[in-house]
């Protein structure tokens, strides 16, 4: 049982991680109105929107999915280190 939530942790984490590299990387392409770039935006503004408020940007550079990426990256790694005591 716990071999499962470890692999679920470890695929929300990772499927997470990619829609943050997508909409990062789509941003560049699509216009902000485009339905792909829409849809990313209504799943990660809420994650992005309170890093943001801590962190402006720097030269116009936002870098809160990097910060966002490491963080979910490091309750990622707690979660399965957590999770693997109990196995």
């Amino acid at each position: 049982m716990t071999i499962l939530l470890i692999n679920l942790v470890q695929l929300a984490a990772g499927i997470l991680t990619i829609a943050i590299l997508a909409d990062v990387f789509l941003s560049y392409f699509l216009p902000p109105y485009h339905k792909v770039r829409s849809i990313l935006d209504r799943l990660l503004y809420p994650l992005l929107n309170p890093i943001r408020r801590f962190v402006p940007p720097i030269a116009n550079i936002d870098f809160s999915p990097v910060i966002l990426v490491f963080l979910i990256q490091i309750i990622e790694m707690l979660l399965v280190n957590l999770l693997s005591r109990f196995v």
